[in-house]
């Protein structure tokens, strides 16, 4: 499975942006789709998470809730997030992530195909 994001740009605080991510490949091993963001030397930061089949569940970080959306166009095979209210600790690169099991997982290694990431850099 290939990912390929894009949508990634420098926007002011308080802005919105919306992020896009096409999978390529192997798609039908895909029970799952996330994001996460990583910031130059340190560990990815889970974001949300869909399932790509069925009712298409949904979890988020508690920094993601509220302001972050993710979306899902199984025909397309592309998975979104629809990002408001930006603030200047959202800087970071979001990498697009792909996994079999569908489980919703906040762990990085429960993803097992990565995008190389789009960068957001907010500035307030």
């Amino acid at each position: 499975v290939e990912l390929a994001e894009s949508g990634g740009m420098s926007v002011e605080a308080g802005g919105s942006l919306t992020l896009s991510c096409v999978a390529s490949g192997r798609t039908h091993l895909i029970a799952g789709m996330g994001w996460f963001r990583q910031v130059s030397g340190k560990e990815p930061e889970f974001i949300a998470a869909i399932k790509w089949t069925g009712d298409g569940a949904t979890r988020y970080s508690d920094s993601a809730r509220g302001r972050f959306t993710i979306l899902r166009d199984i025909a397309k095979h592309t998975v979104s997030l629809q990002m408001t209210n930006l603030k200047s600790e959202d800087t970071a690169v979001y990498r697009c992530t792909a996994d079999q099991l569908g489980f919703l997982s906040d762990w990085a290694s429960a993803h097992e195909f990565w995008g190389r990431g789009t960068q957001v850099t907010v500035s307030s």
